[in-house]
């Protein structure tokens, strides 16, 4: 049977090292060797001894322990109950470690002190990403997914590592499917979790519900004598007629061009708001015939 390594060298630190140094460590060696960013073939188990190790060294009473007896300290017949066994009456504790969770009838769910977040880890690899729910009456798992604005546009499916329940054991895979038209707070059960999405922002679209926004900017040429643009979309281009005296700020309505429904059949709007180029440079020609429409205009009003 292979030894057992020392959680200190696991982490890559020294024994007086504090509880944010510890965090900082593991926090670090987990965005490393996490199974969703590490393809290597011991990834899976190099990230439980890490959720191992930070387990009972971010654990005062555990740590003291194992400083005093090593990894004998939890092993069967030491009277310790073995790391990631021991349960508090009428807690209902779940596991010991950053990827597992608690609930509790009445108080904080991850107990006192400063214990982290067991899925916090997850917003870092998806950018808010995965964090699990905190209600301390539901013991339905609930989790945040962050989401591309064009995903949430046309749905998407998704393969994603979540924390099992006991800390040390790694995480498993889900698939899970979100449809098309959901927006940030959409919240999407599945067999034995909840789903909780956020919705990454667009620079080319403003979303008011179903419907979108997007700006185009035309020249003063195009705005006076009119002009046919192509418009980008949600699901394409589409040809624009612009009338002649398009004055800037215009909106013209694209119907069904927007998001589809979450509920329901259809699709939203997109407005187009029609938006005024002015150039920064212009040539003596161009510059000459600007003065001459100026005199024109004015000697017309």
């Amino acid at each position: 049977m292979a030894t057992k390594k020392d959680f200190y060298e696991v982490l890559g630190v020294s024994k007086s090292a504090t509880a944010d140094e510890l965090k900082r460590a593991y926090r670090k060696l987990a965005l490393e060797w996490h199974p969703d960013r590490n393809k290597k073939p011991e990834a899976n188990t190099k990230f439980k001894e890490i959720n191992e190790a930070y387990a009972v060294l971010s654990d005062a009473k555990k740590k003291q322990q194992y400083d005093q007896f090593g990894h004998d300290a939890f092993a069967p017949g030491m009277g310790t109950g073995g790391w990631g066994q021991s349960r508090e009456a009428g807690s209902g504790f779940a596991g010991q470690g950053p990827f597992s969770y608690s609930y509790s009838s009445s108080g904080s769910p991850f107990g006192e002190g400063d214990f982290v977040d067991p899925f916090e880890i997850f917003e870092q690899f998806f950018g808010g990403g995965f964090s699990g729910g905190r209600s301390a009456r539901k013991r339905r798992e609930t989790y945040r997914i962050t989401i591309s604005f064009m995903d949430a546009v046309n749905g998407v499916t998704k393969d994603v590592h979540l924390p099992r329940g006991q800390a040390g054991e790694g995480s498993m895979q889900k698939t899970i499917k979100i449809p098309a038209g959901v927006d940030s707070g959409s919240r999407i059960r599945f067999d034995e979790f909840d789903i909780l999405v956020e919705v990454a922002g667009d620079k080319r679209f403003k979303r008011e519900g179903s419907d979108v926004i997007s700006d185009f900017e035309i020249s003063y040429p195009d705005a006076v004598l009119g002009t046919i643009i192509d418009v980008p979309g949600l699901r394409g281009s589409t040809k624009l007629r612009i009338q002649p005296g398009t004055q800037p700020g215009t909106l013209i309505r694209l119907r069904g061009k927007g998001i589809p429904h979450l509920q329901g059949s259809g699709s939203g709007d997109q407005y187009v708001r029609i938006q005024m180029k002015v150039p920064s440079h212009v040539s003596r020609k161009q510059k000459e015939i600007i003065e001459a429409l100026k005199r024109e205009m004015t000697s017309e009003s």
